[in-house]
Protein backbone atom coordinates (compact mmCIF):
# COMPACT_ATOMS: atom_id res chain seq x y z
CA UNK A 1 0.00 0.00 0.00
CA UNK A 2 2.89 2.18 0.70
CA UNK A 3 4.29 2.13 -2.71
CA UNK A 4 1.24 2.68 -4.33
CA UNK A 5 0.93 5.72 -2.19
CA UNK A 6 4.34 6.83 -3.51
CA UNK A 7 4.12 6.25 -6.98
CA UNK A 8 0.36 8.32 -7.06
CA UNK A 9 2.72 11.11 -4.92
CA UNK A 10 5.06 10.64 -7.60
CA UNK A 11 2.74 10.34 -10.81
CA UNK A 12 0.79 13.57 -9.72
CA UNK A 13 4.01 15.25 -9.10
CA UNK A 14 5.38 14.86 -12.45
CA UNK A 15 2.01 15.20 -14.50
CA UNK A 16 1.62 18.74 -12.79
CA UNK A 17 5.54 19.87 -13.58
CA UNK A 18 5.42 18.28 -17.34
CA UNK A 19 1.88 19.59 -18.30
CA UNK A 20 2.64 23.28 -16.88
CA UNK A 21 6.50 22.97 -19.00
CA UNK A 22 4.63 22.08 -21.75
CA UNK A 23 2.28 24.72 -21.68
CA UNK A 24 4.57 27.00 -21.23
CA UNK A 25 6.91 25.93 -23.84
CA UNK A 26 3.94 25.81 -26.23
CA UNK A 27 2.50 28.90 -25.80
CA UNK A 28 5.35 31.32 -24.85
CA UNK A 29 7.77 32.39 -26.61
CA UNK A 30 11.87 33.25 -24.67
CA UNK A 31 11.25 35.80 -22.14
CA UNK A 32 7.75 36.03 -22.64
CA UNK A 33 6.40 37.51 -19.13
CA UNK A 34 2.73 37.87 -17.37
CA UNK A 35 2.02 39.85 -14.35
CA UNK A 36 -0.11 37.96 -12.22
CA UNK A 37 0.16 39.96 -9.33
CA UNK A 38 2.99 42.62 -8.66
CA UNK A 39 4.59 39.84 -6.39
CA UNK A 40 3.78 37.26 -8.90
CA UNK A 41 5.13 36.72 -12.53
CA UNK A 42 4.95 34.12 -14.99
CA UNK A 43 8.21 34.54 -17.16
CA UNK A 44 9.60 31.67 -19.26
CA UNK A 45 12.87 31.10 -19.28
CA UNK A 46 15.00 27.81 -19.72
CA UNK A 47 17.77 26.65 -17.72
CA UNK A 48 21.03 25.18 -19.48
CA UNK A 49 22.55 23.27 -16.68
CA UNK A 50 22.40 23.44 -12.72
CA UNK A 51 20.48 25.68 -10.33
CA UNK A 52 21.41 28.97 -9.75
CA UNK A 53 22.15 29.51 -13.81
CA UNK A 54 25.57 27.57 -13.34
CA UNK A 55 26.38 25.22 -15.96
CA UNK A 56 29.50 22.89 -17.35
CA UNK A 57 31.36 24.47 -20.06
CA UNK A 58 31.78 23.17 -23.50
CA UNK A 59 28.70 20.48 -25.29
CA UNK A 60 29.75 16.93 -23.14
CA UNK A 61 29.48 19.37 -19.84
CA UNK A 62 25.88 18.89 -20.58
CA UNK A 63 25.82 15.57 -20.98
CA UNK A 64 28.46 15.12 -17.98
CA UNK A 65 25.16 16.78 -15.93
CA UNK A 66 22.57 15.24 -17.69
CA UNK A 67 24.27 12.16 -16.60
CA UNK A 68 24.96 12.35 -13.21
CA UNK A 69 21.38 13.50 -12.86
CA UNK A 70 20.22 9.86 -13.86
CA UNK A 71 23.11 8.43 -11.90
CA UNK A 72 21.35 10.46 -8.99
CA UNK A 73 17.76 9.20 -9.83
CA UNK A 74 18.33 5.48 -9.56
CA UNK A 75 20.31 6.27 -6.17
CA UNK A 76 17.00 8.32 -4.92
CA UNK A 77 14.95 5.62 -6.30
CA UNK A 78 16.65 2.72 -4.27
CA UNK A 79 16.94 5.13 -1.41
CA UNK A 80 12.85 5.24 -1.61
CA UNK A 81 12.27 1.64 -2.02
CA UNK A 82 14.87 1.03 1.10
CA UNK A 83 12.96 3.25 2.94
CA UNK A 84 9.35 1.85 2.38
CA UNK A 85 10.74 -1.86 3.13
CA UNK A 86 11.85 -0.10 6.26
CA UNK A 87 8.97 1.16 7.05
CA UNK A 88 10.34 4.87 8.22
CA UNK A 89 7.56 7.70 8.74
CA UNK A 90 5.05 8.86 6.25
CA UNK A 91 6.44 12.03 6.56
CA UNK A 92 10.45 10.93 5.71
CA UNK A 93 8.91 8.83 2.41
CA UNK A 94 6.67 11.95 1.32
CA UNK A 95 9.57 13.90 1.49
CA UNK A 96 11.82 11.22 -0.69
CA UNK A 97 8.64 10.71 -3.13
CA UNK A 98 8.75 14.79 -3.57
CA UNK A 99 12.61 14.59 -4.19
CA UNK A 100 12.57 11.69 -6.57
CA UNK A 101 9.36 13.51 -8.91
CA UNK A 102 10.94 17.14 -8.60
CA UNK A 103 14.29 15.34 -9.96
CA UNK A 104 12.90 13.06 -12.59
CA UNK A 105 10.53 16.39 -14.22
CA UNK A 106 13.73 18.07 -14.89
CA UNK A 107 15.22 15.50 -16.37
CA UNK A 108 12.98 14.27 -18.64
CA UNK A 109 13.50 18.11 -19.77
CA UNK A 110 17.15 17.77 -19.92
CA UNK A 111 17.00 14.36 -22.07
CA UNK A 112 13.75 14.68 -24.14
CA UNK A 113 13.23 18.26 -24.76
CA UNK A 114 15.23 19.26 -26.98
CA UNK A 115 14.40 16.69 -29.93
CA UNK A 116 10.48 17.25 -29.46
CA UNK A 117 10.94 20.95 -29.50
CA UNK A 118 11.76 23.57 -31.46
CA UNK A 119 13.58 26.70 -29.98
CA UNK A 120 11.59 29.19 -27.94
CA UNK A 121 13.99 32.46 -29.44
CA UNK A 122 10.92 35.03 -30.98
CA UNK A 123 8.60 32.24 -31.46
CA UNK A 124 6.37 29.54 -29.76
CA UNK A 125 7.60 26.58 -29.66
CA UNK A 126 6.42 23.55 -32.06
CA UNK A 127 5.92 19.59 -30.62
CA UNK A 128 7.80 17.51 -32.30
CA UNK A 129 8.45 19.93 -35.33
CA UNK A 130 8.88 18.59 -38.61
CA UNK A 131 12.40 20.06 -39.27
CA UNK A 132 13.76 18.50 -35.67
CA UNK A 133 14.38 19.94 -32.18
CA UNK A 134 16.38 22.21 -30.84
CA UNK A 135 19.27 20.13 -29.59
CA UNK A 136 20.33 16.18 -29.46
CA UNK A 137 19.23 13.67 -27.03
CA UNK A 138 20.67 14.81 -23.66
CA UNK A 139 21.12 18.21 -24.10
CA UNK A 140 18.04 19.88 -23.47
CA UNK A 141 17.17 22.70 -21.57
CA UNK A 142 15.01 22.74 -18.12
CA UNK A 143 11.66 24.94 -18.18
CA UNK A 144 11.55 27.24 -15.99
CA UNK A 145 8.35 30.21 -15.04
CA UNK A 146 7.50 30.89 -11.54
CA UNK A 147 9.00 34.07 -10.99
CA UNK A 148 8.30 35.71 -7.45
CA UNK A 149 9.75 38.66 -7.36
CA UNK A 150 8.62 39.88 -3.96
CA UNK A 151 10.92 43.06 -3.66
CA UNK A 152 12.71 45.31 -5.90
CA UNK A 153 14.88 48.15 -4.99
CA UNK A 154 18.42 50.04 -4.25
CA UNK A 155 19.82 48.48 -0.93
CA UNK A 156 20.98 50.42 1.88
CA UNK A 157 24.56 51.93 1.25
CA UNK A 158 25.58 50.78 4.84
CA UNK A 159 25.23 47.04 3.78
CA UNK A 160 28.56 45.40 3.58
CA UNK A 161 29.34 44.44 -0.12
CA UNK A 162 25.79 44.93 -2.03
CA UNK A 163 25.41 48.61 -0.38
CA UNK A 164 24.30 50.92 -2.86
CA UNK A 165 23.18 48.10 -5.71
CA UNK A 166 19.72 47.14 -7.42
CA UNK A 167 18.42 44.00 -5.70
CA UNK A 168 15.33 41.93 -6.06
CA UNK A 169 13.93 39.40 -3.77
CA UNK A 170 13.32 36.32 -4.83
CA UNK A 171 15.41 36.60 -7.97
CA UNK A 172 15.51 32.57 -9.14
CA UNK A 173 12.60 31.76 -11.62
CA UNK A 174 11.91 28.37 -10.94
CA UNK A 175 9.20 25.49 -11.89
CA UNK A 176 6.65 22.74 -9.98
CA UNK A 177 9.80 20.15 -9.86
CA UNK A 178 12.57 22.59 -8.50
CA UNK A 179 9.74 23.47 -5.53
CA UNK A 180 8.88 19.79 -5.06
CA UNK A 181 12.69 19.32 -4.45
CA UNK A 182 13.19 21.99 -1.94
CA UNK A 183 10.02 21.20 -0.16
CA UNK A 184 11.10 17.46 -0.18
CA UNK A 185 14.65 18.40 1.15
CA UNK A 186 12.88 20.80 3.90
CA UNK A 187 11.24 18.12 5.63
CA UNK A 188 14.56 15.73 5.12
CA UNK A 189 16.03 18.43 7.75
CA UNK A 190 13.34 18.75 9.82
CA UNK A 191 12.70 15.07 10.29
CA UNK A 192 16.27 14.02 9.84
CA UNK A 193 16.67 12.16 12.64
CA UNK A 194 13.70 9.49 11.28
CA UNK A 195 14.93 10.29 7.51
CA UNK A 196 18.62 9.06 8.73
CA UNK A 197 18.31 6.62 11.24
CA UNK A 198 21.31 5.41 13.66
CA UNK A 199 22.29 1.87 13.40
CA UNK A 200 22.06 -0.48 16.37
CA UNK A 201 25.95 -0.40 16.70
CA UNK A 202 25.68 3.47 16.74
CA UNK A 203 23.40 3.59 19.25
CA UNK A 204 25.69 1.53 20.89
CA UNK A 205 28.43 3.88 20.64
CA UNK A 206 26.73 6.37 21.66
CA UNK A 207 24.82 5.19 24.63
CA UNK A 208 28.90 3.70 26.22
CA UNK A 209 29.89 7.67 25.45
Amino acid sequence: MRLRKAVLIIALILIVDQVSKIYIKTNFFLGEEVFVFNWFRILFVENEGMAWGMKLPGSYGKLLLTSFRLLAIVGIGYWLYDSIRKKLPKVVLVAICLVFAGAMGNIIDSVFYGIIFNDSHGQVATFLPEMGGYASFFHGKVVDMLYFPIWSGYLPEWIPFKGGEYFTFFEPVFNIADTSISVGIGLLLLYNKSAFPKSESENTITQEN
